[in-house]
C-alpha cells in the first residue's frame, strides 16, 4: 500500500480547498490548507505578470517556510471585451474586501448592451508545485464561456454566477459540483498537475 502524501496548499479559501478535495480525493493523499497549517497569517506579495508566476511565487514561499511540498493555484477570469480584465488581478478586483456579488453586478453593467458574440470569456487556472529541493511543476486548465446578462446559480464561489457555458446551457454556479468540477479550469489543471505528479513519481 502507497505511503499517504501529505500536501499543503496555499490557499486560505475553503471553497477552493473543497474543490480540490473533491477533484484529487485520494487515500494516499492528505490536503492541508494555511489555515491548517496556521499559516494564514503569511504575507506573499504576488507581483508576477502571468497566472504562472503568482501561483508559483505562493508555492515556493510556503514551501521555503515548511520544507514541505506545496501546491498553490493562480486563477481568474478574463473577459476579452474588457482586453482580458480583471485577469491576474481577479481577487483584487475592485478590491479585496469588495464581495463578488458587487464585482459580478459591475461587470455585467460594464457589458450592458454588448451582444452575445462580443461576451466571450474564460477561466484560467495555473497549478504550480513546489518541492524542498527547488523542484517545480507547472499546469494549466481553461474552460471557454461567455457573460451572462444577470447572475445565476448558488453554487460555486467567485465570478461563477456570470460564467455561462453554452455547451451546459448555464453558467458554473448552476453546475452540481461534480459536474463543475469534470470541467472546470481548476479540475483541468487540477487533473494535469496530478498525471504529472504520477509521472515524476511523487505519488
Amino acid at each position: 500500500m502507497n505511503q499517504r502524501k501529505k500536501i499543503i496548499v496555499a490557499t486560505g479559501n475553503e471553497g477552493k480547498m473543497d474543490e480540490i478535495r473533491q477533484i484529487l480525493g485520494r487515500e494516499n493523499i492528505d490536503f492541508a490548507s494555511l489555515r491548517d497549517e496556521n499559516l494564514q497569517d503569511v504575507e506573499i506579495v504576488e507581483d508576477g505578470s502571468t497566472f504562472e508566476e503568482n501561483a508559483m511565487i505562493k508555492a515556493r514561499k510556503i514551501s521555503e517556510i515548511t520544507g514541505q511540498m506545496v501546491l498553490a493555484d493562480d486563477s481568474g477570469l478574463e473577459v476579452d471585451y474588457l482586453d482580458r480584465a480583471p485577469g491576474i488581478y481577479s481577487a483584487r478586483y475592485m478590491g479585496e474586501d469588495t464581495s463578488y456579488d458587487i464585482k459580478n453586478n459591475h461587470i455585467i453593467k460594464l457589458l450592458e448592451g454588448v451582444p452575445e458574440e462580443k461576451r466571450t470569456a474564460r477561466f484560467v487556472c495555473a497549478m504550480a508545485c513546489a518541492f524542498p529541493d527547488g523542484r517545480s511543476l507547472t499546469t494549466r486548465g481553461v474552460i471557454e464561456g461567455r457573460i451572462g446578462y444577470e447572475q445565476r446559480g448558488d453554487n460555486g464561489f467567485g465570478y461563477d454566477p456570470i460564467f455561462y457555458v453554452p455547451e451546459f446551457g448555464c453558467t458554473t454556479a448552476e453546475l452540481t459540483p461534480e459536474e463543475k468540477n469534470k470541467v472546470s479550469h481548476r479540475g483541468r489543471a487540477l487533473t494535469a498537475m496530478y498525471q504529472e505528479l504520477i509521472s515524476e513519481k511523487v505519488l
